[in-house]
This record gives structure tokens, C-alpha cells and sequence, in this order.
């Protein structure tokens, strides 16, 4: 009992303290994973342990009583066993099995007039009360919402909640969103995050490297704010997506800086491509 003791308390420290750890080089899908198995296994254990104590009080018992009378006591224990089960299924004894033959029988087998159990029974007229009382609420009276209008309901409130917090956070603007701004603590930003994200492709000062020509008159695909965010957002061909590495409002400071460059004639810039588009 010792040994499963420590076992029992082993796997439970195990499984608590990935939980418990902030600095867990683990998923918290994998300590997910550990902690049930740790409770399956200790369920075990536990189930296991039982099963021994059980086969222990029977030797004690049939130590103290002797072979004889240990015997007589669980002869008499199935007895009652069986009798209860009996009871529970609404059954007869084998005794009385001959009053419940029917009539008639075929290639020399009867049937027995058994009756339905009574939990069975009361189980079914549960389930009949349930699907009474179903159709009433949400069919006949509607006070309460099936569950597609409960679904649209909660991802109504999902939206509202989503809008609230984006909202909140300055992270609501998008492609559609985005607005144009000469702002100087916007172009700071937006050229910080240029120098360090955009520059290895676009050049320094956006004349173009393996990316095009960011201060001239042509673009490949738009040079209205919402287009240039757009691009920026998704990526597009060898442009890879910023979506996940930069937040909505960095986004539109890259996108204002990158409008706020155009025409500044850098030095080397890149042939043209794409179509001219007046700004």
C-alpha cells in the first residue's frame, strides 16, 4: 500500500506542476496531454488498490470466520446478490419460471411471459416527459432559442466583444479602415519599422533592391493607402505576409511612411514597374 501510495502521489506531481510552470518549454496542448494521463493513471492506481484492499478484507474474513462458515457467508451473499438483481429486473425465480410459459411453441421452444423491468419502464416514460416538454419550450412556446439561433447568437455576441476589444486596443483598422495621415509621430514609427523590416528588400530609402521602386509614379498594385496596407497585410507573390509579425496600426504607419517617400527621388532607384498611377 506504501509503494502505490508513492506511486499515487508521484504521478500527481508530475502531472500538477507542468501547470504550474510559466517558464515550460511545453505546449500547453502537450501539458494538456500530461495532466489527463496523469489523472487516467491514477484512476487506475486507485481502481488497482481497491481491488487489493477487497482481496485483503476476504482473506481477514475468511481467516477470523474459518473455512466453513467464510463459505457459508458468501453462499449466502450471492444468494441475496441474486435476489436483488431479480428484483431490479422485475424477474421470477427458476422455481416459478413454469407459470410464465406461453402457449404454443415451435421445433420445442416456449417463450416466457417476462415482464418489461420497472426501471425500464420509468426510464421510458422519463424520456417521453422530456420530449413533451422539449417540444412545448422551444417548438410550441419558443422560450428558449433552438440551437442555430442560439449559435447566431453567441457569434453575435462574439462580434460585439471582438469589435470592443479591437476597438479599444487600436487594433480595429484595416485595409478598408486605414486613413491617410501626415502625422509626425505616425511617420517616425512607420520609418523605424521600415529601416528594420522593409529596407533589405525595398532599399533604404525606398528605391527599390529585389522589391520595386517605392517613390516613384509606378505601382504593381495600387498606391492608395488601403492598397499599399493591403499588400503589406497579405503579401503578395515573393512578398511575404506581415499580418502575424506586425499589429494593424504598425501596418498603417509602414503604409503612410511608404506613402509619405513618394517622390523623393533616391539615389540608384529602381527601374520602373508596374503601371503609372498619379498620386
Amino acid at each position: 500500500m506504501k509503494l502505490l501510495r508513492l506511486i499515487f502521489l508521484s504521478l500527481l506531481v508530475l502531472g500538477v506542476q507542468p501547470a504550474f510552470a510559466e517558464d515550460s518549454l511545453l505546449s500547453p496542448e502537450t501539458m494538456n496531454y500530461i495532466g489527463y494521463g496523469t489523472i487516467i493513471v491514477a484512476l487506475v492506481a486507485v481502481i488497482i488498490a481497491l481491488f487489493l484492499v477487497l482481496k485483503a478484507v476476504k482473506l481477514i474474513t475468511k481467516a477470523i470466520l474459518g473455512p466453513e462458515e467464510a463459505a457459508a457467508v458468501a453462499e449466502r451473499k450471492k444468494a441475496e446478490s441474486s435476489e436483488r438483481w431479480i428484483k431490479l429486473l422485475s424477474l421470477k425465480p427458476m422455481s416459478e419460471e413454469h407459470t410464465l410459459i406461453l402457449e404454443g411453441e415451435y421445433d420445442g421452444i416456449q417463450e416466457l411471459d417476462n415482464p418489461t423491468p420497472a426501471w425500464f419502464m420509468y426510464l421510458f416514460y422519463v424520456t417521453i416527459a422530456f420530449g413533451i416538454g422539449y417540444l412545448l419550450i422551444y417548438h410550441v412556446f419558443k422560450t428558449a432559442p433552438l440551437q442555430y439561433d442560439e449559435y447566431k447568437n453567441e457569434v453575435a455576441i462574439a462580434a460585439k466583444e471582438k469589435a470592443a476589444l479591437l476597438a479599444k486596443t487600436g487594433a480595429a483598422v484595416d485595409e478598408k479602415t486605414v486613413k491617410l495621415t501626415t502625422d509626425a509621430a505616425v511617420l517616425t514609427s512607420g520609418k523605424s519599422i521600415f529601416t528594420t523590416r522593409c529596407s533589405p528588400c525595398h532599399g533604404m530609402d525606398g528605391q527599390g533592391v529585389i522589391g520595386p521602386n517605392l517613390t516613384d509614379d509606378f505601382w504593381l498594385h495600387g498606391n492608395k493607402i488601403g492598397d499599399i496596407f493591403k499588400t503589406i497585410k497579405y503579401g503578395i507573390n515573393t512578398m511575404p505576409s506581415w499580418e502575424k509579425l506586425l499589429s494593424p496600426k504598425e501596418i498603417s504607419d509602414v503604409s503612410n511612411y511608404v506613402k509619405s517617400i513618394h517622390g523623393t527621388n533616391p539615389a540608384n532607384p529602381k527601374a520602373p514597374q508596374g503601371v503609372k498611377v498619379a498620386d
